[in-house]
């Protein structure tokens, strides 16, 4: 596998990807698994965030630490991204957050942004671009070269299940940018759809099966 797609092998992902997969997963249950599952993948996106010497005063004495040295900022891609949001944020409360909407236009099939905010000096944060599910691959590609284009050039991208064909459409297209999956799935059907997937992760975030 690509060296930068990072598959999540954690026993407690793993738990929670199968009851999230489960028909008979209601609304409530199945928003915050998506929540949890997103806190725990987190963890591991932000492994490798910088630090810098910060200096703090104990009860006793002085003490000499860390402190993360780059700001962050969260965008999921609309909607179902924002499922994931408040697993993330309450990780790094300090964290921005942006939004990115986007829809395929039906004659010419290719990505149309219809919505996009982001922070002012997003060129100097760290971003991490949230979406349930990477099935084809294209709406993740076209969305990061929105947020590339408003000057972000440090980004991240973490779904929680992936298609093979989205894992190479968006690699091959953005071999710079880190991807973090919470399992690989099998492949997509004549649909789009992720096999054996969970179904649309929108609708069974919202309740508008």
């Amino acid at each position: 596998m690509n060296h930068k797609v990072h598959l999540m092998e954690h026993p407690l992902i793993a738990h929670k990807i199968t009851m999230l997969r489960s028909k008979d997963t209601c609304v409530k249950d199945f928003r915050h698994l998506v929540y949890e599952i997103a806190l725990l993948m987190g963890y591991e996106a932000t492994k490798d965030l910088p630090l810098r010497d910060f200096t703090v005063e104990t009860p006793l004495m002085e003490a000499q630490g860390k402190t993360i040295a780059k700001k962050i900022t969260i965008i999921p891609i609309l909607r179902a991204g924002l499922g994931m949001v408040d697993g993330i944020l309450d990780l790094i409360p300090s964290a921005t957050v942006g939004h990115i909407g986007l829809y395929r236009d039906h004659e010419t099939l290719k990505p149309v942004e219809y919505y996009c905010k982001m922070p002012p000096d997003i060129t100097e944060r760290q971003v991490i671009v949230v979406d349930p599910m990477l099935a084809t691959g294209g709406s993740a590609a076209a969305a990061i070269d929105f947020i590339k284009q408003r000057g972000a050039n440090n980004i991240k991208f973490v779904c929680l299940i992936a298609a093979p064909e989205g894992v190479k459409v968006l690699t091959e297209a953005h071999p710079d940018v880190e991807v973090y999956i919470a399992c690989l799935d099998e492949k997509l059907n004549e649909k789009g759809y992720i096999l054996p997937g969970l179904g649309d992760a929108g609708d069974r975030l919202f309740g508008t099966l």
